[in-house]
């Protein structure tokens, strides 16, 4: 069962993951915070609106706590996703050192830390991080489902 913690730093996430939808992106948002439960950053899914293929949520949020402490090592940081992330994301998360990941719901085409892969808790990579799931997992794939079936009332997807 999820702390009142995660639970706490989840719906920071989910409020995140709302304004996303109002530039036509994904509602995904990711929230770091630090050892000692200090917000480092947030954001959300940009890709629609910044025209770029990387600006996911994790990869946003890493770099801004990142650019918070002036190093790229978050190490002891938990990282709150409403989405379980997928093999980009993880591959940052690896490398930027960060000590859990906290993630909603899961993604099975392409969540690359527990559908597909296992890229958080791999041993043959040099960082591991400790994982909890499906927390508010049921809050995420609301807002995920409410998002893509208005695309296809639109036609779009």
């Amino acid at each position: 069962m999820a702390s009142e913690r995660d639970l706490s730093w989840m719906a920071v996430a989910l409020e995140e993951a709302d304004q996303a939808t109002l530039h036509a992106d994904v509602p995904i948002g990711c929230v770091v915070v630090s050892e000692s439960g200090t917000e480092l950053a947030r954001d959300h899914n940009r890709r629609e609106e910044l025209a770029d293929p990387t600006a996911h949520a994790e990869v946003l949020a890493l770099k801004a706590a990142a650019a918070r402490l002036g190093t790229w090592r978050l190490e002891g940081a938990t990282v709150y996703s409403t989405l379980e992330p997928c093999p980009m994301c993880a591959g940052a998360l690896v490398l930027s050192r960060v000590a859990r990941v906290v993630y909603a719901a899961r993604d099975p085409k392409a969540g690359a830390i527990d559908s597909l892969f296992s890229l958080g808790t791999d041993d043959r990579l040099n960082h591991t991080f400790a994982v909890e799931r499906d927390v508010l997992a049921d809050q995420s794939r609301a807002r995920l489902s409410a998002f893509f079936k208005a695309l296809r009332a639109e036609g779009q997807k």
